[in-house]
């Protein structure tokens, strides 16, 4: 019986976190996301249960270096800085953020670029840096820049903001959220390469 989960299209949010240095994997339309909270670990082997409360087994591949995440505000984004933002449009006539991902300097470039973004009606997926950033009253408005073109983006209060920091196995306690991803091995297993874990409380964004 082959597991039950969701084939990646064309999101690129839990492709950043979890490490994929270009938009487009040769393989993307065989790989697969799950999210779910740990139960236990054993060695390679990680029990996690997903939001439909399906038992799901993830192997984690050798060597495989897990990618924290961290709650974070818009007073942490600043003019220079490297950013996932997925978004929607909105009245105004520019996007507005649904969730942001700030990444460390060491992941500067990662899937750079502008494209849709299939987890909400419309919804694009921008990871850029970050060419100014404004605060008013509404919140925070910041111009995203990439090769080839640039987009601006309302962050209104409220968003889901994280910022992604190196982690350890010994971070995926029991629940504790995960991301994991990588290709359904069948027997309700999923062969992970990538796996980001929240610290603190965090949840990794959709």
């Amino acid at each position: 019986m082959r597991i039950y989960l969701k084939t990646i299209l064309s999101s690129l949010a839990l492709a950043a976190i979890v490490g994929v240095s270009a938009p487009h994997d040769a393989n993307a339309a065989d790989r697969i996301r799950v999210h779910g909270t740990v139960e236990n670990l054993d060695g390679d082997t990680l029990k996690i249960k997903d939001s439909d409360g399906r038992d799901i087994v993830v192997k984690i591949a050798s060597g495989l270096k897990v990618l924290g995440v961290k709650n974070a505000s818009a007073a942490d984004i600043k003019a220079g800085d490297f950013v996932g933002i997925g978004s929607q449009p909105a009245a105004g006539g520019i996007n507005s953020a649904v969730q942001v991902v700030i990444f460390p300097a060491s992941m500067k470039g990662t899937g750079e670029g502008d494209r849709p973004w299939n987890v909400r009606p419309n919804g694009s997926m921008t990871n850029a840096a970050v060419a100014n950033a404004v605060k008013d009253v509404n919140g925070q408005t910041v111009t995203l820049a990439y090769k080839g073109g640039e987009r601006k983006v309302s962050i209104p209060d409220g968003t889901k903001i994280v910022a992604l920091t190196p982690a350890t196995r010994e971070d995926l306690k029991p629940g504790a959220a995960v991301s994991a991803q990588g290709v359904d091995s069948g027997d309700q297993t999923l062969a992970a390469d990538r796996l980001a874990v929240g610290l603190d409380g965090a949840t990794p964004p959709m």
